[in-house]
């Protein structure tokens, strides 16, 4: 059995949860140590993602309620999340305070990131970045450990 299923089981059995299944593990971003570390102290409770993405890969939006596991740069896990809330909007439209719960900087920095994240991805599909970008945000909360 490997780590990160091992990790899920530690958390079902230290919170009597029985026959519930993680729906992902993955790393958050570019700087995956850094933003593991920010879950894992309690000040990153948001992330975005690209609509637009979902579309193209096929995936469902992440639900309320929905478990994940949180794994830094070498694919080791050290949380996990429970999803709060999901809202599709316009990347223009996202608030301040949605922002700053990604705990990363101010909300310029979080634009100038996601502009910086976004759009070469999107030039693999041959699409531009738009500022009105339909994006996801998400809010969660570390449950584990």
């Amino acid at each position: 059995m490997n780590r990160t299923q091992l990790f899920w089981e530690e958390f079902c059995q230290a919170n009597n949860l029985q026959g519930i299944k993680y729906t992902d593990a993955f790393q958050f971003g570019v700087e995956a140590d850094w933003l593991a570390d920010l879950v894992c102290q309690g000040k990153k409770t948001a992330t975005t993602s690209g609509h637009i993405f979902y579309e193209l890969e096929n995936e469902e939006l992440p639900q309320v309620g929905q478990y994940s596991i949180v794994l830094n740069s070498q694919n080791q896990p050290v949380a996990i999340i429970e999803v709060q809330s999901v809202e599709v909007l316009p990347m223009n439209e996202v608030t301040e305070d949605f922002a700053l719960a990604e705990g990363e900087g101010d909300y310029q920095y979080w634009w100038d990131a996601h502009v910086h994240f976004f759009t070469p991805l999107l030039q693999q599909y041959d699409l531009q970045f738009s500022p009105n970008l339909l994006v996801v945000c998400e809010r969660f909360k570390k449950v584990f450990p």
